[in-house]
Formats: structure tokens, sequence, C-alpha cells
């Protein structure tokens, strides 16, 4: 069952506390945790949300939230735009008093607390979407890359009032913390709500249509996807992909319009970005994200699972947090595209086991603490802990 919504708690509204929330875009955090900002205003706090703002402060207020503006580009390696981003953000979370700091994502861990350790702020609250690039990578770079991260975060970013927010097992061990310590919690990403994502009734089969839900990666693994399907009708499948999503033009690994076009034949549509997430997988047997890494908890399969799809992924950290082969889905190598057509062939094959396996994901999410309102409560609790009565 869900978690109940959480009621206004008077003990936090004199003084009125202040939660700061720091994220790089905008559109990430309406995209994923306006019931977060929902919920701490609920409780009294005061909310601001720090971030670029482009086009969605609007949706982002209307949470009750403040919104200030900070322009950091997110995509810039440059350490000096860094530090030049932190020193403005410590003016404004001491102008705005913030008593907890709630950074989201790697950089806004690496701003905000930097930030927060030059505004004397020690409340903080590092929530780790996954670790992108630096997750996926398995070589000699990768691994001293995650060593620096684990040295900074858990060092000089760090205090005695620091607690780790983690969407997968995984990434907590990447940063050498146990996930059963008391100062880390593992969240269901950053939940979905199954009312929104209610199951509807399956599309008829064949073909067998599955779907694609994501920013146009690379790291996706998007042209695993392509590839495994024509190998798929190759072997005599009836299987259609349809892509639904937009390459990300702050992300160097976009892929390009005119590769996404090229790649619209044979079994495969790109259909541009959708508003209408819920729409697309109504009209799959299949949600899929072929994910390369570095992922923390796709939203895109919570999505999915939510509206009763199965789900087709592969095993890397949070796509395998969710979904456990055979149960929810099947789960294949990354970049592994014959994997990938032979898990294709099987769900053709067999449509009773797509549908098996949807209702499985369904029950995941709704009993399994992947709701939003279950992830509402347990960082609600986290600020109750820390802010004290």
């Amino acid at each position: 069952m869900d978690a109940p919504e959480p009621s206004p708690d008077p003990s936090f509204a004199a003084p009125t506390r202040c939660l700061a929330f720091v994220v790089t875009e905008d559109w990430f955090f309406a995209s994923h945790f306006l019931p977060m900002a929902r919920a701490a205003v609920a409780m009294g706090l005061s909310v601001a949300v720090v971030t670029r703002v482009r086009d969605h402060r609007d949706v982002i207020a209307a949470t009750g939230a403040r919104v200030v503006a900070l322009e950091a580009e997110r995509s810039s390696l440059n350490p000096m735009a860094a530090g030049y981003a932190a020193g403005q953000l410590a003016a404004i979370l001491k102008a705005l008093k913030a008593d907890i700091v709630h950074c989201i994502a790697l950089r806004g861990i690496l701003v905000g607390g930097t930030a927060a350790a030059m505004a004397g702020i020690p409340t903080r609250v590092y929530a780790l979407t996954g670790l992108g690039l630096v997750g996926a990578r398995t070589d000699t770079a990768g691994r001293l890359a995650r060593a620096g991260l684990r040295q900074l975060i858990r060092g000089p970013l760090s205090s005695r009032r620091t607690r780790f927010l983690f969407e997968n097992p995984d990434d907590a061990g990447a940063l050498g913390l146990d996930p059963a310590d008391t100062a880390v919690t593992i969240v269901g990403g950053a939940g979905v709500d199954p009312e929104v994502f209610a199951p509807r009734p399956m599309p008829d089969a064949p073909p067998l249509r599955v779907a694609i839900v994501s920013r146009m990666l690379w790291s996706k693994g998007i042209d695993v996807a392509v590839e495994a399907v024509r190998l798929a009708r190759g072997r005599g499948a009836c299987v259609e992909l349809a892509l639904h999503g937009a390459p990300d033009p702050s992300n160097r690994r976009a892929i390009p319009e005119a590769t996404l076009r090229e790649w619209s034949r044979d079994g495969v549509a790109w259909h541009g970005p959708t508003r209408d997430a819920a729409a697309a997988f109504a009209a799959a047997h299949v949600g899929c994200l072929p994910s390369r890494g570095g992922e923390g908890l796709p939203r895109t399969l919570l999505e999915a699972a939510a509206c009763g799809r199965a789900l087709l992924t592969t095993d890397v950290p949070g796509c395998r947090t969710l979904v456990r082969d055979g149960v929810e889905g099947l789960v294949v190598p990354p970049d592994d595209a014959p994997a990938l057509a032979a898990a294709l062939v099987r769900l053709a094959a067999d449509p009773g086991l797509a549908a098996r396996l949807g209702a499985a994901a369904r029950r995941r999410i709704v009993e399994g603490g992947f709701s939003e309102a279950a992830v509402a409560q347990a960082v609600c609790g986290i600020y109750r802990a820390l802010l004290g009565p």
C-alpha cells in the first residue's frame, strides 16, 4: 500500500525552518521532485528551489516553493566556473537562512556541498541520482574518478549532520558507504504516482510493441535497442520499437536528430518528445531501457512498471534494483544487442509472458516502496530527524 501523504506539522512552523533544494536544471526538478517539494511544504517548511531557470518556474512555484535562479552550466567541467557558481550559491543560501541544504545529483552535490560549507550550513542531504559516466566506466580512469569522489564527498564536503540519499545500493558502495549505515537511506528513485500511471488494456498482438521513453542519449543504449530490433526481426519475430524522447543539448552524449531520423525504418519509429509517458506505455506491451550504466533508478522503468508493462533492461546499477530477471521483466547484459534481441524474440513468441511480467511490475511499484508517497515519507523523516523538535 502507498504511504500516507504527509500532514502539516505545526512544530516546524514557528519559527519557520528553511529547506533549500539545489539542482542544476529546473526541468529535472519539475520532472522528478515536485512531490518532494509539496511534502516539505506540507510539513510547514519554507522551501526554496535554487536552479537554472528556463521553462519550469511556474510549475515549481505551484508547489508552494520559492524559485531562486542560479546560472550554472551543468555540462561545464571548468573548475573555475564551478567555484564561481559555488560562491554565488553560498550567498544565496546565507540570504535564505537555510537550515537544510538538499543537493540533488552529482554536480548539485559538488557545487551545493561546497556552497553549504562556505555558508557554514552543516545540515545537508546529498541525493545521488546516479553516477553517470563516472559510474558506468570500468577502466582505470573510472576507478580513479570514483575514488576521488569518495574522498571529496565523504571528506571536505561532508559533516556530522550530512545524510546521504541513494536510489540503489550499488551507488552507496561505490562511494564507500554501507547501505545499512544510519546516515544512508535507499529510496525508490523519485517515486511514481500509481494513480497517474495506471494499467490500461494491452494493445493487440502481434506485433510485440516496445516503448523507450527517455532522453535520446548514447548512454541509454538506444542504439543497442535499434540493433536488437533489427536482429529480432531478422529471426522472424514481429517486433516494433517506438522511441519517445529528445536529445539533451546540454549532454555530450546526446544522439543527433539526424541519426534518430535515419533509424526510423524497419520497425523503428522515433516520435520525438512526449508529455504523456502513460499514453506511450499504454500503446506498448514492454517498457525498455537498455542502459549502459550510470543510472540511479530510472524513472522511465518506474512509469512503465506502474502502467503494468513488462520491463526489458540491462544488468547495471539502478535497473537491476527494480527489475528482477524473470519476475518483473527480463534483464540482459549491457551493450549486448544479440542478448537483447533474444529477449525480444522470447517475448514476441509468448504474449502471456509479457502480461504476467507486467502484472508483477505493477505490484512491485505499489507494494515495494517505489511510489511518490513512500519516497516523500522517507525523505520527510530525514528532515524531521535533522531538524529535531
